[in-house]
């Protein structure tokens, strides 16, 4: 209902603004509908395409929210297809020469910005407590150590 009487505001606007104008310059009568015919051919013109512009609107609209829901990447992730997404006032693309992958950034103590690396977890200690009588009971005890640290080392992965 809002549109009619927007529609018909801008016919009488119209309509007004060419009779004043004829009056004003002394313009002929077929000058005015001539001027008329004009502004009602642009006003359905401007009626016609609305829908279109409307149409427009959502299909740009929907293309990144119903059929490509929003993936959050605050903790990271890979993008291993070529993925579209908005950028600026266009369009970016990530992905289209393999994967790749998307990195949170921190801000560091000295205030540069970059890839904080590790995960923020307290380190682990392993300590060994070799008792040995001489350097060839040592080498000997050698391989044993190895496999306890790797032991260890599993372990502390499985855990994480």
């Amino acid at each position: 209902m809002a549109r009619i009487g927007t529609l018909a505001d801008g016919v009488a606007r119209s309509l007004t603004n060419a009779f004043r104008g004829a009056i004003a310059e002394g313009r002929s009568f077929r000058s005015v509908l001539s001027q008329i015919s004009a502004a009602f051919a642009d006003i359905a013109l401007r009626a016609a395409l609305r829908p279109l512009g409307t149409l427009v609107e959502g299909v740009v609209s929907n293309l990144f929210t119903a059929t490509n829901p929003a993936v959050p990447f605050a903790k990271g992730g890979v993008i291993a297809s070529p993925t579209y997404f908005p950028l600026g006032q266009g369009l970016g693309l990530a992905g289209e020469a393999g994967p790749e992958a998307i990195l949170p950034l921190a801000r560091g103590s000295d205030g540069r910005l970059g890839v904080a690396a590790g995960s923020g977890a307290a380190p682990i200690n392993v300590t060994f407590n070799v008792t040995a009588t001489d350097a060839r009971s040592f080498a000997a005890s050698e391989a044993e150590l190895s496999a306890m640290l790797l032991r260890a080392v599993r372990r502390g992965t499985r855990a994480s």
